[in-house]
Parts: C-alpha cells; sequence; structure tokens
C-alpha cells in the first residue's frame, strides 16, 4: 500500500476552525490548557499525577479487572491493565458510540491513532508509561445514528424498537446481520470474519462492543472502557452534587461560548441548565430544574435533598449529558490527551470553564489522523480519467469543466484542415479546367462528394471526442460518489470489512497501524 500525504489546509476538506486544531492550537490557547506537542506531555503529566488519587487508580483497575474477566486473555492488555496501578502511568484516550460492526471506519482510524501516541510517547519517555484507552459511549441513546453501516455498498441495519441508552440494548436482532456480512466473504479460506462476527456477542450492546473491539485491537494492549458502571459513577457523585446545587456547567459553557462567538468560532453544544440524565432501563431522560427542586423520571418532582438521597443511593441511575461527559471521563481515567475528530473537539473548546471550576487538570487535545483510501478500482478509474491525486481537492463541478477544455483543445478545432480543404479543391478544379473545360461539372461533383466524405469524418471525429468525454465525466463522477458519498469524507461512510475483500481484516489493520503516524496532522491518502 502506498501512502501519501497532504497538507488539510490545501484540500478545502476541512474548516478553518478545524484546521486550528490540526496545525495552529496557539490560537485556541484561550479555550484549551496547552498546545498538543510531545514536549507539553511533560507538563501534562505533572498536573494529572498531582491530582489523580490512589483510590481513584484502584478503584479503575479494579473494575477493569471485573471487566476483562471474561474476555479472551490478552497479555499486552492484562500488562497494561497491571501498569495502571502504579502513578507514573497514564492514559491517552478516544471514544465513540457503539456502532454497528464499528460502523465508519474513522472508528478504527481514531483507535489506531491513540494507540501509535501510545508507542510514541513509550520510546520517547522513559519515566512515564502510557497506555490507549478507548471509551464507549455506551448511555448514548441516539439509536438511529448508529443502527446502520454500509458493507461493500450495501446498508445493513439493525432493526429493533428497543429504547433507551443503546449499550443496555439487548442484541437480539444481530444474527441476521452477522449472516449478510458472511455471505460477502463465502470461499475465502482466510477470513478472519467469522471470528470477529462471533466475537460481536453478549447480552447488550455493551458486552458485544466490548468483545469486538477487544478482539481486533486487544494484542496492541487497547483497553476498553464502559463508564456505564456504579463504582465510577460513584467516584463522580461530588461533581453531580456540585451540578443539581450549582448548575456549574451551564454558567460556565455560557461564558465561554460568548467568547468563542467574539472569535468567529463554532459554537457545537448548547448547555441545558442541569447537564445531567436519569438512566432506566429502557429510557435515558433529561433531569429537568423545577422551581420546587427537578423532574426526575420516574420519580417525579424530589427536592433537592430528595435528588442528592437518590444520587448517593443509586449513583448508576445518574448520566452525565455531552457537556459532563468529558469530565466524567478525565474524573476516572489518568489522562493526559483526548484524540478526536475535528468536529468532535469543537465542543472541548467550550468545556475549560467546567474543567477549572472543579480543579481538574484540562487534557492535551489532538484531531484523529483522517485518511482517503483508493482500492485497486478506484485507482484504475483515477488513471482511467486522467486525474492526479491532487484533482480530488478540487470542487467536482469545476473539476469536469477544466477536462472538458483540457482534453477538447484543437481536437476539434478544424480552421486549419478546412483552409487547406479549401485551397486543394480550388486547385483540384483549375488542373481539371486546364486540361478539359468540359470536365468542370465532373470536377465539381467529384468535389462535393470529397466535401461529404470529409463531413462525415469531422461528423465521426467529433462523436468520439463526445464519448471519450463523457466516459471521463461519468468516470469523475463515480470517483467523487465513492470518496465522498453524499458529499461527506469517505472515512465517514466506510465501513472497515469494505476494506477487506479477501476477509483479512488483522492484516488490513495492521497495515493501517504500521501506516499512521500521530505527529503528521496531514490528511492521509493511501493507494491498495
Amino acid at each position: 500500500m502506498q501512502k501519501f500525504t497532504f497538507d488539510r489546509r490545501i484540500t478545502g476538506l476541512f474548516s478553518e476552525q478545524q484546521n486550528l486544531f490540526a496545525y495552529e492550537q496557539e490560537h485556541l490557547l484561550h479555550f484549551i490548557n496547552r498546545t498538543f506537542s510531545i514536549e507539553n506531555f511533560e507538563k501534562q503529566v505533572r498536573d494529572k499525577k498531582s491530582e489523580f488519587t490512589e483510590e481513584k487508580r484502584q478503584t479503575l483497575v479494579s473494575e477493569l479487572r471485573k471487566q476483562y474477566a471474561s474476555l479472551p486473555a490478552a497479555k499486552n492488555v492484562a500488562e497494561n491493565i497491571d501498569f495502571l496501578e502504579k502513578e507514573h502511568t497514564f492514559t491517552i484516550t478516544t471514544g465513540h458510540q457503539l456502532s454497528l460492526f464499528t460502523g465508519p471506519v474513522f472508528f478504527v482510524y481514531k483507535i489506531l491513532h491513540v494507540i501509535r501516541l501510545c508507542e510514541e510517547l513509550n520510546q520517547n519517555y522513559d519515566a512515564y508509561r502510557f497506555v490507549p484507552v478507548f471509551w464507549m459511549a455506551s448511555e448514548d441513546h441516539d439509536l438511529e445514528e448508529v443502527r446502520s453501516t454500509d458493507v461493500f455498498g450495501k446498508t445493513l441495519s439493525w432493526e429493533t424498537d428497543q429504547q433507551g441508552p443503546v449499550g443496555r440494548m439487548s442484541t437480539e436482532g444481530m444474527d441476521v446481520l452477522k449472516s449478510a456480512v458472511r455471505s460477502f466473504f463465502e470461499g475465502r479460506e482466510a477470513s478472519d470474519v467469522d471470528e470477529i462476527l462471533e466475537s460481536y456477542s453478549g447480552k447488550t450492546q455493551a458486552e458485544a462492543m466490548l468483545r469486538l473491539v477487544h478482539c481486533l485491537f486487544g494484542r496492541y494492549g487497547l483497553i476498553c472502557l464502559d463508564g456505564d458502571n456504579r463504582a465510577f459513577k460513584k467516584s463522580f457523585i461530588p461533581y453531580m452534587e456540585r451540578e443539581l446545587k450549582d448548575s456549574f456547567s451551564h454558567d460556565n459553557v455560557i461564558n465561554t461560548n460568548r467568547k468563542l462567538e467574539k472569535e468567529g468560532l463554532k459554537i457545537q453544544v448548547n448547555p441545558r441548565e442541569i447537564n445531567l440524565f436519569s438512566l432506566e432501563p429502557n429510557e435515558r431522560s433529561r433531569i429537568l430544574k423545577e422551581k420546587d427542586g427537578f423532574f426526575v423520571k420516574g420519580h417525579g418532582v424530589l427536592s433537592l435533598e430528595q435528588t442528592l438521597q437518590l444520587l448517593h443511593e443509586h449513583p448508576e441511575s445518574f448520566s452525565p449529558n455531552v457537556v459532563l461527559r468529558p469530565l466524567y471521563q478525565e474524573s476516572i481515567l489518568p489522562n493526559v490527551c483526548y484524540v478526536g475528530g475535528v468536529g468532535e473537539l469543537s465542543y472541548w473548546l467550550q468545556l475549560k470553564g467546567v474543567f477549572e471550576a472543579v480543579n481538574s487538570s484540562y487534557p492535551l487535545i489532538q484531531a484523529r489522523t483522517s485518511v482517503l483510501y483508493l482500492d485497486a478500482t478506484t485507482l484504475k478509474k483515477l488513471e482511467k480519467a486522467n486525474l492526479q491525486l491532487e484533482d480530488l481537492f478540487q470542487d467536482k463541478e469545476v473539476l469536469k469543466r477544466d477536462k472538458l477544455k483540457e482534453q477538447s483543445g484543437d481536437d476539434l478545432n478544424f480552421t486549419t484542415l478546412d483552409a487547406l480543404v479549401q485551397q486543394l479543391k480550388q486547385e483540384l478544379v483549375s488542373k481539371v479546367n486546364g486540361v478539359d473545360s468540359g470536365l468542370q461539372k465532373y470536377a465539381e461533383a467529384e468535389v462535393v462528394k470529397l466535401d461529404k466524405q470529409l463531413e462525415g469524418i469531422r461528423e465521426k471525429l467529433t462523436r468520439t471526442m463526445k464519448q471519450r468525454h463523457e466516459n471521463q465525466m461519468n468516470t469523475i463522477d463515480h470517483l467523487f460518489l465513492k470518496l465522498f458519498p453524499d458529499g461527506v469524507m469517505q472515512e465517514r461512510a466506510l465501513n472497515i470489512f469494505s476494506m477487506c475483500p479477501d476477509g483479512r481484516v488483522h492484516d488490513r489493520i495492521s497495515q493501517l497501524h504500521s501506516l499512521i503516524d500521530p505527529f503528521d496532522s496531514d490528511l492521509v491518502i493511501l493507494l491498495d
């Protein structure tokens, strides 16, 4: 596989704000703690070490060991969990919703980015250990966003009427989808697909996703963490208590939003007065602030004292929303850096004040690797259309017009030929008249035939050129549809299975792992 890189800023695929995350974080220093750099990890480690207690480490390690007790053994994962007991060990984290069969392939890219970043940091820092973590957003309840995925151009959708947190949903109905995926790989002797699909099992979606991620990335030492956990929620009680008493997150985000707007930066999320949900077996509902307390679904209106009592007795029934989830994550992990998509990082810009309000260190943030993948068929189309990789960053219609103009050129310009033919006809008639003036009509008739023959040639050339141009235009349309389906980057639609027609998924992931450079912010283009 060949690798090329392009500065994101020249591609037109990313907004100005998104490019700041990748290349110029110094322009964001009002909204982040430090810019992302290998040198700043030392400072970030010192901050985190001073606040992350031994008790938190023991809770984390204890819950991880329980979580992994029923999973297939993975030496690197076990070692990393052991390392987390030690005060010199820190995490690099990314996260995502529980997408069907990992969903879009950037799910894989962001995990591999975190793994590679830890590998690089471990080579550069002898005094510390860095462990990759994948945070499962199992409490998210947006089923529509994760219930479908595209495999080899076919959309597979999980048909279920379940509601509430996706992670708590049963896996009923998955067998039909597994069979559909298997059908793409029949007869592939070296296929990993059966093993991977078998790993995607369990009573709940969270359990199935944990097993799937472990199957795909356990060999790299990746730790997968489910935040829907009573012990973790119990440790987060002081922050949720503060939220119920003071609405501290709302006020701080509103203040930051005003500053962002003044600088022309995008507002990704708007805070609620209370940024907590209540969790029931089949429901995740907003906790609403009322005049006399809070409305909590299933309990009605509770006073502050009653709500706090419920929080202490059943912390697992409370769930932070998008505003408080990062703080929750950072409170239970010795985390020093969060890696996310450029769109995802926009809401992190809104949260520094939330962290400062509770004296919690705000992590380094980094934009994940972004990849454009061209398989052999797509590469042939690129060559057939006589396109360069740079052409993919142009507006499609502008590119088509430029190519038509470039290809047509003088090919259909008959001006010179017409002048030569006119001269030939005049000389021919003159020559015939010079021999025998009685043959003039004969000569004129032959000239008419010549005109018709030349016109036939002209029409044939014109049809051929138009057909050639039409083929090229269709090829450009097909290329852009493949690489930018529905106008979005391919990585947001393509599934990892679609990159593995031979079924050798582990080999493909290993190949991608070797090609990702976590300190290179450029767009990566891979040619199969």
